[in-house]
């Protein structure tokens, strides 16, 4: 059993003698395999005991950029707040940059502030555009970790991508939507904040592709470049049942949702299937109130903290993991709404 510590420690963890462990660290006779087997489990406590100890007094900066509305970046900053405290001994601290809209440049520029201030790792969502790349390969080379969150840059060298499986949320939208609309042919309204977020991006192509395979008779009509804001997203809304009008359902990938009601109400139309993403504090009354009936959701705390232990992990404080798995989708309709104490 390889290891690195004296025997007389793990002697007293796992409560036999010396002797004893010397024997089975050597496999030589005379144990049993009870005894051998609490000697393993002695040499896994110490190993977990041993990172916590590393951990004990070891202090994290993590900057966390984010471009998207306020309603979802609040949820992201009160998530990462609730988690920090638990991820004690490391003490973890953050700065958030959070902006309903931000140009490329803007975005370079704070990065780049980030790189020569100095920091302990970034959290990111930002387009998946070359502009941005540059960026991070800028942060790593200062040796500042950066992770990707809930929209991916997989050609950056970002250390992880921590988020929901964008293409199954998308395959499981569909799935419900075709399921509510049965088989007679219609249009959905499927809204993007922007082509710029590729996990948006993903999803839509799951749920096209899962159209096409399940429920031909379904066509998607996209709207994107609202960026998930009222105004925009609503004038997009209006333009598009104008000129389509066999739209009866949506998925709303980028959020607005509010505002996509009120010009389907504006337009005398009614929304039959209604699928968006995240509980929010408008999706939740939203859901409760009857006019979505049903939100992809994801758990964001485990979200952060999963973040948070990619950054600690890259500075070696923390050991580290070869599969990184994804956030798994929530189906979340009026009747499973979890209660605000399960959420940020």
């Amino acid at each position: 059993m390889p290891h690195s510590y004296p025997m007389k420690e793990i002697a007293a963890q796992a409560g036999v003698s010396l002797a004893t462990v010397d024997r089975v660290l050597h496999g030589r006779n005379g144990v049993t395999r009870t005894i051998e087997r609490r000697v393993a489990q002695a040499l896994r406590e110490l190993e977990r005991q041993s990172e916590v100890a590393a951990l004990s007094g070891r202090k994290f900066m993590i900057d966390v950029v984010m471009e998207a509305p306020a309603r979802f970046t609040s949820l992201v900053g009160a998530a990462l707040e609730a988690e920090m405290p638990l991820l004690r001994p490391a003490a973890i601290r953050s700065r958030q940059h959070f902006a309903e809209e931000l140009a490329v440049d803007d975005l370079v520029r704070i990065l780049r502030r980030i790189a020569n201030r100095g920091s302990s790792g970034v959290l990111l969502k930002a387009p998946d555009v070359p502009e941005i790349v540059e960026a991070i390969q800028h942060l790593v080379h200062s040796r500042i970790p950066v992770v990707t969150l809930v929209t991916d840059i997989p050609q950056s060298r970002r250390v992880a991508y921590v988020g929901i499986d964008n293409r199954a949320a998308g395959e499981t939208a569909a799935y419900l939507i075709g399921q509510w609309l049965g088989k007679t042919p219609a249009q959905i309204l499927v809204t993007l904040s922007s082509n710029m977020f590729r996990g948006e991006g993903e999803r839509e192509v799951g749920f096209r592709s899962t159209l096409a395979r399940k429920f031909p008779h379904l066509e998607a009509i996209e709207i994107s470049e609202g960026f998930g804001r009222d105004r925009e997203t609503g004038l997009q809304v209006r333009a598009a049942l104008a000129k389509h009008p066999r739209i009866c359902a949506v998925y709303s990938i980028g959020g607005g949702n509010s505002a996509i009601l009120s010009a389907f109400q504006s337009a005398g139309r009614n929304v039959r299937v209604f699928v968006g993403h995240d509980l929010d504090a408008d999706n939740r009354k939203l859901l409760r109130d009857g006019a979505l009936n049903v939100v992809l959701h994801h758990d964001l705390r485990q979200d952060m903290r999963i973040a948070c232990q990619h950054i600690m992990r890259a500075h070696g404080a923390l050991p580290k993991i070869t599969n990184a798995l994804l956030s798994q989708v929530q189906v979340v309709t009026p009747f499973n709404v979890p209660s605000t104490l399960d959420l940020p």
